[in-house]
Formats: structure tokens, C-alpha cells, sequence
């Protein structure tokens, strides 16, 4: 693999290492050193210290030195708005020789790093602070990026993970802070394996603290670390990727691709119906769901195209009874066992028929009840025509989750809502309905958008979050939603108990189009 030239930074980096003060409880220092000195001294050279050491991260930096006995280090990276704005991480790196990486700089600035070395029982070993100049960033970058509310101590802390949409080829990942700022981005123009990235539903993090997705230029499946160093590859034979790729609990993958020489009966072609499970760390697909065998490929009551019938957009797993939740766009949603049997559909009643098997699809459709937990039985809510009070199916939805109430919560596009292609109200949502899978029952019991009308409305892509820290939803409309400077994405986390907004930013481009899917984390983990 060839990577770009390593901007390497003359730093010259002084640790004043203070003297344990149980001198027989440590290893040995270095024979330059006194065991009974009160100050150790360390210095690391300029070829220790890279900005972007892959060329492909020009927000990051690798540093590396050894000390003179066992250490562990942790940093401060600061930001420019106080301790709000800072990052700060603990390494797992016991021992004499250290390895750090540095995320969350700024770019075109003289970013300042705190450097501790602690022992094993937490003593502070050395203290010192570097500076680190880095350059511009990459072009494709959203024309703006605006913040529109924050009610500080009260958001979700951690950086917005945006699968961006900015960069055509390849399409480039950021990380944004709550200020507004970029302090992360994946920057492959210059590598073999991804100058033509296209990631689809985009970027996640894996368990592990490294970073996956899938790309369709390449029909792969990639692992790479925080500094955009590619770590595993996973191509795919026979079939297509597309869209999702999700991690089990167990580290295999459950991905949404076409199959080569897929077709309906007729023997027309078909796209984007199938779900694989890849063992991650053999390479083996080592289950596939057909939809054309479990759902009815001749309903087309949101499309009219035959190839791309069910537009699957999403998948996830439900560890609760070892089933996947997949969203088809305009089907609706089913929850499959590992047998490719339908434990429930969701989504209007109109047009079910019967698939290859010969069931009749309409016995697996979800009753909604309302809030009273009463069937409703008017026929045109069922069939979607018309809403209730206390419920709305889902249109053109995506990103399907599970909430640790084990309700399930996706974004609602709205696109076609009752069956309606130019409504007098545009609106998009975040929702969240509890199903009875024993007796196929679901009821609407959250929801947050719909009062914002098109300021919120997105078509297509999008997505939602649940924040676990504070109990917070992430909702996060990406396709042409309106700006100050003109359109792109807006993200707006929501307290779940009060739905007050505790913050809000908008992200303008020119191609008019913000993310696919945004999430709020860590900067390391």
C-alpha cells in the first residue's frame, strides 16, 4: 500500500519526569539514569512526531518516545472554546515505549497537546505540553457550518460523527465538535485502495474504538484506526455492497448487498433485496436472507420499479431473540429469523400478497393500537390513507434502532406519506414504536419532528440516534433540508423526556446534501 508523504514536525519534546518515591518498587532505569536522581529528562526526536502519518488523516498526529521505566500516558488535547472543547484519553500503553495517537486538532492551527506519564499507581511521572501545526483541509468541505442553539452542560458531549456528503469522490468522513468546528476527516484522494470511497449509509464505529464501512467503488468492507490507517479488508465475491454494514455482538457482520445473477421469476434482475452475515474473522458468509423468498416482490404500491422492489436501506440485529430488523424503503420494515422466516412486517396495509412460499403475507402485518392500547380499526389507517390521533405508519424510513427499552425507533422520511407524492405539509420524524411480536401489535409512543414541518423534512437517507448519557435522541435530517446559506443537513438532539432542544447545527453545501447518518461519540472510543 502506498501512502502519502509524511509530514514530519521539528518538535523536540521534554518530559520532566518526576522521581518515584519508592525507587524498589520500579524497574530499573536506564544506565544514563541515577535511581536516586529527583528528575529524569527525555527527549524525542523530530522524526518521532508525524502530523498525518498515513496521509490520509491531516487532522491527527502520531508521537513516539520511550521512557526510562514502566509508564502509562494520557493526554489534553485543547480546543479553542475552554474545557468544553477540549479531549482528553488514557492509553493502554503500561510499559517504556509509547505510541500515541492524536486526534481532534484543528486545522491551519498551532494546536497545543498536554502529555502525562503516570505510573502504575497513578503517580504523575511527567508533565509537558507540545505544539503541533497543521495545515488546510481538504477541498470538498461543506460551504458552512452553523450552530444554531447550544444550552451548555446540558448536550450530549463528544464530536458528530458525520458520514459527509460534500465530497463526491471520495466522500470524505468528519468529525465536527459542538462549537461548530472540524477536528477530524478521512482524506483517501491519494490512496490506491479508496480514492473513489463511496460508503453509503457511511461511517461507524466498531467496539473495538477503530472505525468500519463498506464501499461500493471498491465492493469491500474496511477497518481502519483513528488515524485512517486501513487495518482489514473484507471483499466481497458474488454479491454487491450496499448501504449497510452493521456489527453484531458477537464481531461478525451483517451486510446489505445485491446478488450477481439475482432475478425475479419472470427472470428480470433484481437489486439491494439481500442480507449476509460475514464471520468478520474468517471471511466466510456464513448466512444469506433473499427477501424475494420471505416478502412479495410483485408489490408496488410506493414504487413502480420492478429491479429495485424492496430498497433495502438498513439492518440490525435484535440479540434479544437472535433476529434482524431490515428496512426495506418502500416496503416497510420485517424482523427475520436466522431462517429467513417473518416474525412480523411493519408498515400500511395496502397491496400484501403472498411470497414464492405461499404464505399470505397480510398474517404477519402489525395491528396499531392506540393510546389507550385499543385496536384501531379504521380501514383507511390501516391501509395508510389516512393517520390517527395517536399513530402514523412509517414512510420511506431508515435508520432502524433498537433503544435499551428494546422499542424500536427509526427515522421516518415521510417521502409518499399516505400515499400522498405532494402534500400541503412536508414533515420528517423521529419515532418510536413498542411491538407485542407474540401478538403483532405495535403502538406509537414517541415522536419529534413533525411539529417542525419541512425545516426538518428530508426524503431520502437521514438518520436517528439514542445518546445513552443523557437519555437524549439525536435526530438528524441530511437530504436538502434548509439553511441560512442555503441547504444540507441539520442535526437537532432532543431531551426525551422534555423534547426541549438542547442543540441544534446545520451543515450548508453546495451539493445540497448534508450526511447519511450522523452519531455523537467519543473521540477515541
Amino acid at each position: 500500500m502506498k501512502y502519502a508523504f509524511l509530514l514530519r514536525v521539528s518538535v523536540v519534546l521534554s518530559l520532566v519526569l518526576v522521581a518515584c518515591e519508592h525507587h524498589e518498587n520500579q524497574n530499573p532505569v536506564s544506565s544514563t539514569q541515577s535511581a536516586d536522581s529527583s528528575q529524569l529528562s527525555l527527549s524525542i526526536s523530530k522524526d518521532s512526531v508525524l502530523i498525518d502519518p498515513y496521509g490520509v488523516a491531516p487532522l491527527t498526529a502520531l508521537v513516539s518516545f520511550r521512557t526510562p521505566y514502566a509508564a502509562t500516558s494520557s493526554i489534553i488535547v485543547y480546543g479553542k472554546h475552554g474545557d468544553a472543547s477540549n479531549f482528553t484519553h488514557s492509553f493502554n500503553d503500561a510499559g517504556y515505549q509509547h505510541s500515541l495517537s492524536i486526534v481532534g486538532l484543528y486545522a491551519n492551527s498551532d494546536n497545543l497537546v498536554r502529555i502525562m506519564m503516570r505510573s502504575s499507581e497513578g503517580a504523575l511521572r511527567g508533565d509537558t505540553t507540545i505544539h503541533l501545526a497543521t495545515g488546510s483541509l481538504p477541498p470538498g468541505m461543506p460551504s458552512a457550518i452553523d450552530v444554531i442553539s447550544r444550552s451548555d452542560g446540558a448536550y450530549e458531549q463528544g464530536l458528530n460523527l458525520v458520514s459527509n456528503y460534500s465530497s463526491a469522490t471520495p466522500q470524505m468522513p468528519l468529525m465536527i465538535d459542538c462549537y461548530g468546528d472540524i477536528r477530524w476527516v478521512l482524506d483517501y484522494r491519494n490512496n490506491a485502495l479508496l480514492q473513489n470511497l463511496g460508503y453509503e449509509d457511511g461511517i461507524a464505529r466498531l467496539h473495538n474504538g477503530n472505525f468500519f464501512f463498506g464501499d461500493a467503488s471498491s465492493n469491500a468492507i474496511y477497518e481502519v484506526d483513528v488515524l485512517g490507517k486501513v487495518i482489514n479488508v473484507w471483499s466481497l465475491s458474488y454479491y454487491r455492497f450496499h448501504h449497510e454494514v452493521y456489527e453484531k455482538p458477537d464481531g461478525n457482520f451483517l451486510i446489505s448487498v445485491s446478488k450477481v445473477g439475482s432475478t425475479h421469476e419472470d427472470g428480470t434482475p433484481t437489486v439491494e433485496d439481500y442480507i449476509i452475515e460475514l464471520n468478520r474473522y474468517s471471511g466466510a458468509i456464513i448466512n444469506e436472507w433473499d427477501l424475494k423468498q420471505c416478502l412479495d416482490e410483485s408489490r408496488h404500491v410506493l414504487t413502480t420499479n420492478s429491479q429495485d422492489w424492496a430498497h433495502v436501506n438498513a439492518v440490525c440485529y435484535d440479540a434479544s431473540d437472535n433476529t434482524i430488523i431490515v428496512s426495506c424503503r418502500v416496503q416497510g420494515i420485517v424482523k427475520l429469523r436466522y431462517d429467513n422466516s417473518i416474525v412480523w412486517i411493519m408498515g400500511n396495509h395496502r397491496g400484501w400478497g403472498t411470497n414464492r412460499r405461499g404464505e399470505d403475507l397480510n398474517q404477519y402485518l402489525l395491528q396499531p393500537l392506540d393510546a389507550q392500547n385499543i385496536a384501531i380499526s379504521d380501514s383507511l389507517v390501516l391501509d395508510g390513507s389516512q393517520n390517527h390521533p395517536d399513530f402514523e405508519w412509517n414512510w420511506c424510513q431508515h435508520s432502524v434502532i433498537l433503544l435499551p427499552s428494546g422499542h424500536l425507533m427509526m427515522f421516518d422520511n415521510g417521502d409518499q406519506r399516505n400515499f400522498n407524492s405532494t402534500p400541503p405539509t412536508w414533515y420528517s420524524r423521529a419515532v418510536e414504536f413498542a411491538i407485542d411480536a407474540p401478538h403483532r401489535t405495535v403502538k406509537q409512543v414517541w415522536e419529534y419532528g413533525k411539529e417542525r414541518g419541512s425545516e426538518t423534512f428530508s426524503r431520502v437517507i437521514s438518520s436517528v440516534k439514542y445518546l445513552p448519557n443523557t437519555n437524549h435522541i439525536l435526530f438528524s435530517p441530511g437530504y436538502q433540508v434548509p439553511t441560512a446559506e442555503g441547504y444540507g443537513g441539520r442535526m437537532v438532539e432532543i431531551d426525551y423526556e422534555t423534547k426541549a432542544i438542547v442543540f441544534e447545527m446545520t451543515l450548508t453545501d453546495d451539493l445540497k446534501i448534508g450526511w447519511h447518518r450522523v452519531y455523537r461519540m467519543d473521540a477515541y472510543q
